[in-house]
């Protein structure tokens, strides 16, 4: 092999046809905004309220009047609990969710586009 030969030069192991391009990042014109994500729409108004009667002294969280239809009401349930750590069920078109957690619930609907909650 010769002196002058490429392939002995060990600095560049291989032909990089886009080495040339990274020089010219600066002249691209600037790409669109991002655009935001609209805000979630749900439920114009939510009641969340502690309940203790019937349940033998436990104490669980009632969340009523979100007028949806069973299957959302059964979505809604699965992620509500997944993000509170807790259990729940679905009663007569209300969440019912295990333990006092008025707050977490009232941050959670709004955070989901709910209007107005009410906590009682």
């Amino acid at each position: 092999m010769s002196a002058n030969d490429p392939k002995d030069d060990k600095s560049a192991p291989f032909n990089n046809p886009f080495a040339a391009l990274s020089g010219k990042r600066g002249e691209l014109p600037a790409g669109p905004a991002p655009r935001e994500k609209p805000a979630p729409k749900g439920p114009p108004k939510a009641v969340v309220r502690l309940e203790r009667k019937g349940r033998g002294g436990k104490e669980v969280t009632v969340v009523e009047q979100l007028s949806l239809g069973t299957r959302e009401l059964d979505k809604w349930l699965k992620e509500l609990k997944q993000s509170l750590g807790c259990g729940g069920a679905v009663e007569d078109n209300s969440l019912v969710i295990q333990g006092d957690q008025r707050e977490r619930v009232r941050d959670w609907l709004t955070r989901r586009g709910v209007a107005k909650v009410s906590v009682g």
